[in-house]
């Protein structure tokens, strides 16, 4: 055999053993994909009580996770949020977030696998001070729940269901994807990174991992609030109130448990429009309180696809700090405002008369038909 043909006869031997690599990996990963969907048809067959048993037994979820899941508390409330900032000097602040992929209540009977920050949706509410040095440190799981090694059936269904990793991009951070690009956070990994804290504002923050409408659909956004160096104003109360919408398979109300329907989420049809991440989040014995006369103040953001008309049934908005521009002058005695996705307000109003006052979403069949309703109880003094 002359030196052309040994050349090409290597070649021809490598291509083929290539082909045959390849040949092996596409099995491999067809093998894969059937056993996810094999997984999936059995998921889609369970009850939801089995389905809940299924996870707290197989999954690792933590008992925070498993409290959502009996005490439907998926919602955070609206009065969990750090006090006003009393320091006069810039300071490094570190702030731990995790994620979590869990099953609660959307509304009785109706549940949904929301994927949180720290287990609840709203993602905690962060509060520095211009000129502070921000460290955001994010573990891809509950660090307090029952550790367990994924098998490699359980991260291909982590990855086909495409929360294989998560991250954080937020819109306070002046740089490159809003620190999105160093926090990919695979299963089981903790990254951190450090900005400075140079715009006073009220900011939103969120997953920006593939598919990222999807992440940011189930649940995944915070806020951020940089106060000015000066701080803000006192008030009397202040409030987290965030609008999100979920895209379910099924109808609004519809009974079990409810998937991301991808297809409703790309026409932008959701079935719910919600306050805090569930029907009635903040009504009843959660509803935001406070006494007459008393002054306060609502950071109120979207942190999901679909603009808010924000409005206060009953109420006026004293002073409106439109877009986070908290230094800004701001609007006064405004009705309604507009709330861009991926964006915040400040509101600052008192309240003369005692009684119920309703928060809605003034696209009025979002709040009557599809859950865009809080409740304001004003007390006598």
């Amino acid at each position: 055999m002359n030196k052309i043909n040994m050349i090409l006869a290597t070649v021809t031997l490598s291509s083929l053993t290539i082909a045959c690599s390849d040949e092996a990996k596409y099995k491999v990963m067809e093998d894969k994909y059937k056993a996810v969907q094999v997984e999936k048809k059995r998921h889609e067959s369970m009850t939801h009580e089995q389905m809940v048993a299924h996870q707290l037994a197989d999954d690792g979820h933590s008992s925070a996770s498993q409290a959502h899941m009996k005490g439907n508390d998926i919602g955070r409330r609206a009065d969990d949020l750090p006090p006003p900032i009393t320091r006069t000097e810039a300071q490094l602040v570190k702030v731990d977030l995790y994620t979590d992929e869990l099953v609660a209540e959307m509304m009785p009977e109706v549940t949904y696998q929301y994927w949180t920050y720290n287990g609840k949706v709203p993602a905690p509410f962060i509060r520095v001070r211009e000129g502070d040095t921000v460290e955001i440190h994010l573990r891809h799981g509950n660090p307090n729940g029952k550790e367990q090694v994924h098998s490699e059936h359980t991260a291909t269904q982590h990855a086909a269901a495409g929360h294989s990793a998560h991250s954080i991009d937020l819109h306070a951070v002046v740089g490159a994807g809003g620190g999105a690009p160093l926090m990919q956070v695979g299963q089981g990994e903790e990254k951190s990174f450090q900005f400075k804290a140079t715009r006073a504002g009220i900011y939103v923050y969120h997953c920006a991992s593939p598919h990222v409408p999807s992440h940011i659909a189930n649940g995944m956004y915070g806020m951020i609030l940089v106060e000015p160096v000066n701080g803000l104003a006192k008030v009397d109360r202040e409030f987290y109130v965030m609008q999100g919408e979920f895209y379910t398979s099924g109808k609004y109300g519809e009974k079990g448990l409810q998937d991301l329907s991808k297809e409703k989420l790309l026409a932008e049809q959701p079935e719910y429009f919600l306050f805090n991440g569930r029907v009635n989040s903040l009504s009843a014995d959660r509803a935001l309180k406070a006494k007459v006369g008393e002054k306060i103040r609502l950071f109120v953001g979207v942190g999901s696809h679909i603009a808010s008309n924000f409005h206060i049934i009953g109420a006026v908005f004293d002073n409106l700090y439109s877009q986070g521009a908290i230094t800004n002058p701001p609007l006064k005695n405004v009705q309604t405002t507009v709330i861009a996705a991926g964006s915040a307000v400040m509101i600052e109003f008192t309240v003369d008369v005692a009684g119920k006052y309703l928060l809605v979403d003034h696209s009025l069949s979002r709040a009557i038909d599809k859950g865009a309703l809080a409740e304001l109880i004003i007390e006598d003094k």
